[in-house]
């Protein structure tokens, strides 16, 4: 049986990855099951000054409308509260956002109120370790108008041996070039309330393997989309993949193709080099 908890404020990003710091201490997170638990915050209201600087660090016009990324950020408070309870079966620390997938049912006004239910499903293998959902929704007058999944990897286990290593084949042809700064990282973490530090700070990147900060995928993925505004149906579904990290600051190659379903096939890849950095759809 599902327990429903509700709860009366967005819970503490902070205090999340302070007991994500703890874990990684006392526990490996071996669980073999998800919590059966929804968390439930109701009549979330949106602050105009906050949405405007999500805006504008995603590249998002000034709007009234939600961006499609925009619920993501208001339920991740409560997806991260959730993976950072003792009974998670996988440790928040080291986790791996692997992919994303939104549906705008319709789209959102900033001045709607907004309940927000999350809940974790479909614990599993991967070639590396595990990866889990996490579910959100975000609903108005009792009809959900938009949909999240996130899957998130916990590597436990080194990669096979490959062979021979094989050319990448060639990215597409780039609809945009961006120049990518290192302030995206702390910008994007003050507005998202993702504060991992090797999005912040250079020794926690090297520390955890990196040579240099990263963006987070969802700005990632918020920017292309941003790139689309204007372009795109009320009603839609848009699926990405997170390749390798986009490390800053960057110049990436932004590639969005029509597809003949009317929707759209969009990647970003790094300028010159071509190593990809994110791949999805939207239909």
């Amino acid at each position: 049986m599902v327990d429903v908890v509700e709860l009366t404020e967005p819970p503490s990003t902070r205090a999340a990855f302070r007991r994500a710091a703890l874990e990684l201490v006392r526990r490996k997170g071996s669980g073999t099951g998800v919590p059966d638990t929804t968390l439930v915050l109701r009549g979330v209201t949106v602050h105009r000054g906050h949405l405007a600087a999500y805006d504008h660090v995603c590249g998002y016009r000034l709007a009234d409308r939600l961006p499609p990324t925009y619920p993501h950020i208001l339920a991740f408070p409560l997806a991260l509260h959730l993976m950072s309870t003792p009974g998670f079966p996988l440790p928040l620390a080291g986790i791996v956002h692997l992919a994303n997938r939104i549906e705008v049912l319709r789209p959102v006004d900033a001045g709607e109120r907004l309940d927000l239910a999350v809940r974790a499903a479909n614990l599993r293998a991967h070639e590396r370790g595990r990866q889990v959902d996490l579910l959100a929704t975000a609903s108005v007058d009792g009809d959900v108008v938009w949909r999240g999944v996130s899957t998130y990897l916990k590597r436990e286990k080194a990669a096979e041996p490959k062979g021979e290593p094989r050319d990448r084949p060639a990215p597409p042809a780039a609809s945009a070039v961006w120049r990518v700064g290192r302030e995206v990282g702390p910008r994007y973490a003050a507005v998202s309330g993702d504060r991992n530090p090797i999005h912040t700070s250079r020794l926690a990147a090297r520390a955890l393997g990196f040579p240099r900060t990263i963006a987070h995928g969802m700005w990632s993925k918020a920017r292309c989309l941003a790139a689309l505004e204007g372009r795109l149906p009320e009603r839609y579904t848009v699926d990405v993949a997170f390749k390798l990290p986009v490390l800053l600051p960057a110049t990436v190659d932004f590639a969005a193709v029509p597809t003949d379903d009317g929707g759209w096939s969009i990647a970003l890849h790094g300028h010159g080099s071509g190593r990809p950095h994110l791949a999805g759809t939207i239909a």
